[in-house]
């Protein structure tokens, strides 16, 4: 299979509806502040973003609400072209742990993983679905740990059971990464070192 060129596929859009003058509904999935930084700067002067917070893997409460309030801090604090909006999924890591089950060990970026992608991104889907967002997306893609490819795949596969339009992105491109560890250091942001499970914070000792 070929590789996809993901930000073409996004540019291409973008493009089509700046022609047509239309700014669609995004609901943008944000793991956290620093992750959504570039994602956010990016695309708001195309959609009209909603980010969703929603991360049942980060299993810490202390954690989950650290990185909530960075969100909604840095949303506060950007200048954006058009409104950035906030939506708070459940907080449900029981879910997560059930999902883990017989997964403990597996390492970081396997099956457990996977699943854990396919979880948010199915809720995300639903949501976006309910709400009457024209696309869904994540800002997990900007990540050097996490494949673009894979989770475009997740992605479109559970936005076609759910009947919402997953927007192809790899938010890595035209140097995303670096530019969220810019904003980052700008606006002060907290940088957790772990995706959020007890289990990938364990790799990391």
């Amino acid at each position: 299979m070929n590789k996809r060129n993901l930000q073409k596929e996004l540019e291409t859009i973008i493009s089509d509806n700046s022609k047509k003058g239309i700014f669609p509904k995004l609901l943008l999935h944000a793991c956290c502040a620093p992750c959504s930084s570039y994602c956010m700067e990016y695309l708001n002067r195309y959609f009209d973003i909603t980010i969703y917070f929603y991360n049942p893997n980060i299993d810490n409460k202390n954690e989950y609400l650290t990185r909530v309030e960075e969100e909604k801090r840095l949303i506060s604090e950007m200048d954006f072209v058009r409104k950035v909006s906030f939506l708070e999924g459940e907080y449900d890591p029981e879910n997560f742990h059930k999902l883990s089950k017989g997964m403990e060990l597996e390492p970081e970026g396997g099956k457990r993983c996977l699943s854990c992608y396919e979880m948010r991104l199915l809720k995300s889907a639903q949501e976006a679905k309910e709400r009457g967002f024209d696309y869904f997306a994540t800002t997990l893609s900007i990540s050097p740990m996490k494949s673009s490819q894979v989770l475009c795949e997740i992605g479109e596969k559970v936005g076609k059971i759910v009947g919402v339009e997953y927007l192809p992105s790899d938010f890595k491109k035209k140097n995303g990464y670096k530019r969220s560890v810019e904003l980052s250091n700008e606006h002060n942001l907290y940088r957790q070192d772990y995706c959020g499970c007890s289990y990938s914070r364990r790799s990391r000792v």
